[in-house]
């Protein structure tokens, strides 16, 4: 049985204003940059970063940032807890996404310019800033994302938002990867391959910062007219045992559990094929730098046709849809390792290798987006089910849980590549110097590598197979709230 207060925050519901002006839209999904930016650059070029250029064991790069990880598991909980409860003039998630900007930025330029220090200083170097780097981008995206269910309550028009945010983040990493590899990791005299070229680091490291940076406050500026328009429950005064109970009660909800467990998964091992594309990309298919910037143009495409295609399926039950994307995206994504380990493949320096490797990760990508978006928006689902049961909205805790599965991306999936990498006895090089790969080793890790990605889709299509909650659900959720509220849908100003 509901407490008194929980009855209270019944009251607390946001208006249903069904379709959303786009510039507003446009605002929201621009701040989603930051995270496109950050997760690329862990995703990508950290790992061959650290490894190859300056001159860190795999090992030792996968276990800092999952260091960084398991503290993130600590401090996204909390700062969901703090935006769910803060009280000010600014609402609940504005003061928070602000003060994140700047020390972000200033802290992912750090990342990317090391000091000469032994090894160990270097991995206590790499620890302590993507830690900084991590908190950060929660401070930002935790409430960022929790805004969506407080624009809308429409089932379809929640998962056009989540398509906004998705095709800015996808947007904002796949155009900073492009400038990697095409203007910054230049090879030179020094360097014959760029993107084993440290300056160019430096500069990405700057450029990156200043666009996190400014997105993110252009995005908080951008949704700042819509504070007056979101709930604010009730003020309460809890010991730490009840908040520890209530964060305990709103994340066990059953529904949001199955996302978290699939999204985990999925996302680990999103983390994991991206975190191995650049290896992939430069010793195993032998691409240039300037292919590989067009691998990221091309990208951007992908995040377009993604978008538009979870909006074109937005009306259909979401769980079922995401299983359907998800196996068509891994299967064409996966095709040409397991066609090269069959020697069926088109071979290194064919002419046709390049377009048929981009037209499959095109195609693939696309899929993956479209799941991401569908995925993202049964989250802002699972707000008001929780509500119906425990009387409160949670939507910064549970969307903290959707930023650190995020992260998992690029924590685990870093952690995974190294292990892959050491199991293979992949050469560590630095300088610039290329590591040389023979065929033989190349063959072992795509055949290292493809079980365990394969294994990691499945668990997630496992997971995702317990989410309960339907369109038809939803609304008959949305009604029992209005009821429970006493009068239809009651908006109460946080100013």
């Amino acid at each position: 049985m509901m407490s008194d207060d929980a009855v209270a925050g019944q009251a607390a519901l946001p208006v249903n204003q069904g379709k959303l002006p786009v510039r507003l839209k446009l605002a929201y999904g621009l701040g989603s940059v930051a995270f496109g930016v950050k997760d690329n650059g862990f995703q990508t070029i950290l790992l061959i970063f650290y490894n190859q250029v300056v001159g860190m064991p795999a090992a030792l790069v996968g276990l800092a940032i999952m260091i960084a990880l398991a503290v993130d598991a600590i401090m996204d909980p909390i700062i969901g807890e703090w935006s769910d409860n803060l009280r000010t003039r600014w609402g609940r998630r504005h003061p928070l996404m602000y003060a994140s900007a700047i020390p972000l930025g200033v802290s992912y330029l750090l990342l990317w310019n090391p000091p000469h220090l032994s090894q160990g200083g270097l991995f206590v170097y790499l620890v302590g800033v993507s830690i900084v780097v991590r908190t950060f981008i929660s401070l930002y995206e935790a409430p960022s994302q929790a805004l969506a269910p407080e624009l809308t309550t429409d089932y379809a028009e929640r998962t056009a938002l989540a398509g906004y945010r998705s095709a800015f983040q996808w947007m904002g990493g796949l155009v900073m990867y492009a400038l990697a590899f095409q203007v910054f990791l230049r090879p030179d005299a020094t360097h014959p391959v760029g993107q084993l070229n440290p300056v160019g680091y430096a500069h990405y490291g700057l450029a990156a910062a200043i666009f996190m940076a400014v997105t993110i406050l252009l995005s908080a500026l951008g949704t700042h007219s819509r504070i007056k328009t979101f709930v604010r429950p009730p003020e309460r005064s809890r010991s730490l045992g009840e908040i520890l109970s209530e964060v305990r009660d709103s994340l066990s909800n059953r529904s949001y559990l199955m996302i978290l467990g699939s999204n985990l998964f999925s996302s680990t091992a999103t983390g994991l094929a991206f975190s191995m594309g650049t290896y992939f990309y430069t010793y195993v298919w032998q691409l240039s730098a300037q292919q590989i910037a067009i691998f990221a143009l091309v990208s951007l495409v992908s995040a377009f046709l993604g978008t538009v295609l979870a909006r074109l399926l937005a009306g259909r039950e979401k769980r079922n849809t995401v299983v359907t994307l998800f196996l068509v995206g891994f299967a064409l994504a996966s095709g040409p390792q397991f066609l090269r380990l069959l020697g069926l493949f088109l071979p290194n320096g064919h002419p046709l290798l390049f377009p048929f490797l981009i037209v499959t990760n095109l195609l693939s990508l696309s899929q993956m987006i479209a799941a991401a978006i569908i995925g993202a928006s049964m989250v802002s689902d699972v707000v008001e089910d929780s509500q119906a049961k425990t009387g409160r909205r949670s939507e910064g805790l549970f969307f903290a849980g959707q930023t650190f599965v995020q992260k998992a991306v690029s924590g685990v999936g870093i952690f995974l590549s190294s292990l892959i990498l050491s199991a293979v006895h992949f050469p560590t090089a630095a300088g610039g110097k290329v590591a040389t790969v023979p065929p033989e080793m190349a063959h072992r890790l795509i055949l290292t590598y493809l079980p365990v990605v394969t294994v990691l889709y499945l668990i997630c299509l496992v997971w995702l197979a317990g989410y309960r909650i339907t369109r038809e659900s939803h609304a008959a959720t949305l009604k029992r709230l209005a009821e429970q509220a006493g009068e239809g849908v009651v908006v109460v100003p946080e100013i």
